[in-house]
């Protein structure tokens, strides 16, 4: 049987590839925009923002086959910013998406950050019904910021016991 194990990525790996064409036709079919357009925009951030120290990136494999993935980036000084968090279409109700955030907050951990935050549109109740079993805190609105935000918004406070 295989087991589920993550492996660190840049956001132009063949790993990550995958994931993010199926997060296009995804984000693009939920929210009626064109495919070419969101998969533009999915890659319309510095590059380095997914990079070590502030930020990382994290593929899923059962054996060689991507199956999950996400990333994070530096939202202040205490807090890490979840992106891209996807789990494809044919591995999904899996636990997948469970086990990736444990790996991202175990990894956000490491870095000490002290909380972490994440914006998610209102056309994804998957994502909104896994960040609330995650035991994310579902704010009133989204956080100050001149980034990009999404409606719905979850916080996270970390502890040290990881």
């Amino acid at each position: 049987m295989n087991r589920l194990r993550f492996v660190p990525v840049d956001e132009d790996d063949v790993l990550a590839a995958p994931l993010l064409a199926e997060l296009a036709v995804e984000y693009a079919t939920r929210y009626e925009a064109p495919e070419a357009a969101v998969a533009r925009w999915l890659r319309d951030h510095p590059a380095d923002q997914f990079h070590p120290p502030d930020g990382g990136m994290l593929i899923g494999l059962l054996g060689d086959q991507p199956v999950t993935g996400g990333a994070f980036c530096r939202f202040d000084d205490d807090t890490a910013e979840l992106k891209r968090i996807w789990t494809d279409s044919g591995h999904r109700r899996q636990g997948h998406a469970a086990a990736l955030l444990t790996a991202l907050e175990a990894e956000i951990t490491r870095r000490g950050y002290r909380r972490i935050y994440l914006t998610t549109g209102n056309r994804q109740p998957e994502a909104e019904a896994l960040y609330d079993s995650a035991g994310y805190t579902r704010l009133d609105q989204p956080l100050p910021s001149d980034a990009e935000q999404y409606p719905i918004a979850f916080v996270k406070v970390l502890t040290s016991d990881r």
